[in-house]
């Protein structure tokens, strides 16, 4: 619903490979293994979450060590139930905004949010066409008069000069697509594919540090 072809793909090759969300939850346990600081936040859709049950996905994302769930397609107005459990166990409910909320819609969605709040930066799906940064910061603006929450933006950051751009007006920069291309480009090639995705998120992490000089 949210996601374009290269995170969709990503999906369809993690679900042939027996990929569960009970599998995601062993990965953070396992990362947890060797970091316990690295901020963690599970993105995804509310489904899998449903199939589990909430009360069970809460309890072992706490155990598993997760910091934060963004849930895409749980709306506010409908989250309240998984929220508050989430919540209970001192887990981050993180929510999206978009350039189509409204000011009242961003009143009632950040009365439930905690951590930070996802900023899609444009109409579309991942992976879309370019963004307006100008639109962007005006719509960040509008957001900041109603919450102190930190403002991540994501979709259509492909590169490091829009990454920096980004950078100079949010609080956080999310980079999905591009990287997953180059899982995806670099699959049967698993030091290659460290590689180009090293260089690209070091590329961007200094275009963003020597842009906020």
């Amino acid at each position: 619903m949210a996601d374009g072809p290269i995170i969709q793909k990503a999906c369809e090759r993690a679900l042939s490979q027996g990929m569960s969300l009970r599998g995601v939850l062993e990965l953070v346990r396992e990362f947890r293994r060797t970091d316990v600081d690295t901020p963690l936040v599970l993105m995804g859709y509310l489904n899998p979450i449903e199939s589990m049950g909430f009360d069970a996905f809460a309890a072992g994302a706490r155990e598993a060590g997760v910091d934060g769930v963004l849930t895409v397609d749980l709306p506010a107005e409908e989250a309240s139930e998984l929220a508050e459990l989430l919540a209970a166990v001192d887990i981050d409910p993180i929510f999206l905004l978009a350039p189509t909320s409204s000011i009242e819609r961003i009143r009632r969605t950040v009365e439930l949010a905690r951590g930070y709040l996802y900023y899609v930066s444009l109409k579309g799906v991942t992976g879309s066409a370019a963004l307006n940064v100008v639109d962007v910061a005006e719509k960040l603006a509008m957001i900041r008069t109603c919450t102190g929450l930190p403002l991540g933006v994501g979709f259509g950051i492909k590169d490091p000069p829009t990454a920096a751009a980004i950078a100079q007006i949010a609080d956080a920069v999310v980079v999905g697509s591009a990287i997953v291309s180059r899982i995806a480009e670099w699959a049967d090639d698993p030091e290659r594919m460290r590689r180009e995705v090293g260089h690209l998120v070091s590329a961007m992490r200094q275009a963003m540090s020597v842009d906020s000089v």
